[in-house]
């Protein structure tokens, strides 16, 4: 979708001057830097990828000039916005292709994966929809399928998942996690954490006959199906 807010609104914030490339950003443009970075992700998370780009310098409480001297596209911000969350999920997969036992190799990642679709709101929309550059900067996405199919065979080749396991179950996996983003982290992260492990132990060959103890039920009820409303665009 283009993007159709203009680059001429009045820019309350005081001129960035633009520096050498490579020099370090002065401190007050490197804290306008994260204040639009989370004005961002909560804007991300309320109303899409999608949202306009006013919206967020409007939350950040900078002028759109400056967001679009720092952010130049829609692509460059939202990748800078979840660049902490794509490394730390790059790294729970080179740590899960590291581990001797691929099953819990493999476990170890989802836990990771899920903790940070259901704690960083947005991330999830990024991650889970059509806006793959966002978690593909440097081929992270290509490399996260080769390894995760790297686990799995691994952990057929050792005995440790049924027959019948696909690779599909993964991604339907994350996607049922993600539905749980909306919900306070107070309810979504037990929520998330149980629902992985219910369905982890479903695809191991031999489940232990005495499951280790689940985490915590999260306050949840039927009511807990609907989504809030978002009213604030």
């Amino acid at each position: 979708m283009l993007d159709q807010d203009s680059h001429n609104t009045a820019d309350p914030t005081p001129e960035e001057p633009p520096g050498p490339p490579g020099a370090e950003l002065r401190a007050d443009a490197r804290h306008n830097r994260e204040r639009v970075l989370k004005a961002a992700r909560e804007v991300f998370a309320a109303h899409g990828v999608d949202a306009p780009m006013s919206a967020v310098a409007r939350r950040a409480g900078v002028g759109v000039a400056t967001l679009y001297r720092r952010f130049p596209n829609r692509s460059a911000l939202v990748v800078a916005a979840f660049d902490d969350q794509v490394v730390t999920c790059t790294t729970a997969l080179e740590e899960a292709l590291a581990d001797p036992d691929p099953g819990h190799g493999l476990f170890v990642f989802l836990k990771t994966v899920c903790t940070t679709l259901v704690t960083d709101r947005g991330f999830d929309m990024v991650s889970m929809t059509g806006f793959p550059e966002a978690v593909d900067s440097g081929g992270q996405r290509t490399r996260a399928e080769e390894v995760v199919s790297t686990l799995i065979r691994r952990a057929r080749d050792a005995g440790q998942l049924r027959a019948d396991f696909d690779p599909a179950d993964i991604p339907l996996l994350l996607l049922a996690v993600s539905g749980l983003a909306h919900h306070p982290p107070e309810i979504a992260l037990p929520a998330a954490l149980r629902l992985l492990t219910y369905l982890f132990q479903s695809f191991l060959a031999h489940p232990p006959s005495r499951p280790g103890t689940l985490p915590p039920a999260p306050p949840m009820d039927l009511t807990g199906l609907r989504r809030p409303r978002t009213t604030d665009r």
